[in-house]
């Protein structure tokens, strides 16, 4: 099934190509901004990586995460700091960068440093929100809610693309499967690659248990590798990915985010995987 791809901007000149006939795109980083220093060292290492494996790479981290599970929890530095922040990463590391944004207010200001907006999950069918981010021409990377069926998300599709300005591209990141606990539908992936959109396997969400600590999300890091290998057996045009040089002191998402030391050995696999597929 053929994709037309989707053009990223890139601060170092050429510009990243997302889709049929393209390298593999990763965007990874932590969940949340914890540091300016961490996520240099995360963004650097993971740039250094993906340059050596032929892949594509976008630094991520959210200067927001408004859907945590409880109040008390660690949300990000906030609009303005965070955007400094990946505004450095950008300007000094020459890496694209991508963040959530959850509220029109944030659109504009978001716009002018990152290279692709990100809709949360939790927010797929927010239309104001949506609308607004299309608006910009930016690059859209939309997250299908573990709410929605995969055919569904076309009707989100159509709501950016009636801008005629922004690309979409959409993310696989499980869907609800009775209580705290999500279950990945391989088939999701060539129904949404059927819209004509580039499609990204969040790979360390899928394995997130929602809420499944109480006051904070679980997850079960041990699946990541296997759901990652069926998913670019499959098909993909990219993957998601929270990594963090210590998982288990993450101040978000740490039980399902990926040890930074494991991540040339897992991509290498990872590449071996998409090659045999495209033969």
């Amino acid at each position: 099934m053929m994709v037309t791809p989707v053009v990223i901007q890139h601060p170092a000149g050429k510009p990243i190509l997302v889709g049929s006939g393209q390298p593999l795109l990763l965007i990874g980083g932590p969940c949340v901004l914890e540091s300016e220093d961490l996520a240099r060292l995360v963004a650097g290492k993971m740039q250094d990586i993906c340059r050596r494996l032929g892949l594509s790479y976008v630094f991520k981290a959210s200067f927001d995460k408004a859907n945590r599970t409880s109040l008390d929890s660690y949300r990000g530095p906030g609009l303005e700091e965070g955007l400094r922040i990946l505004q450095k990463i950008r300007t000094e590391l020459q890496v694209p960068v991508i963040s959530d944004i959850h509220d029109q207010y944030q659109v504009q200001a978001a716009a002018e440093v990152l290279d692709i907006l990100q809709i949360p999950a939790f927010l797929c069918r927010q239309t104001d929100l949506l609308v607004a981010a299309a608006g910009t021409g930016k690059p859209i990377n939309l997250k299908k809610g573990q709410f929605v069926s995969p055919w569904d998300m076309q009707n989100a599709v159509g709501k950016i693309r009636a801008s005629r300005k922004s690309q979409v591209m959409l993310v696989e990141r499980g869907s609800s499967f009775g209580y705290n606990n999500l279950v990945v539908d391989m088939r999701s992936l060539p129904v949404m690659r059927s819209f004509d959109c580039p499609v990204i396997f969040d790979a360390t969400h899928s394995v997130q248990l929602p809420g499944g600590l109480g006051g904070a999300s679980g997850g079960q890091r041990e699946f990541i590798a296997p759901l990652t290998r069926a998913a670019v057996a499959a098909g993909i045009d990219g993957l998601f990915m929270e990594i963090h040089p210590d998982p288990d002191r993450a101040l978000c998402d740490g039980p399902n985010s990926m040890p930074l030391d494991q991540m040339e050995d897992f991509l290498t696999r990872i590449v071996r995987i998409r090659a045999a597929v495209e033969d």
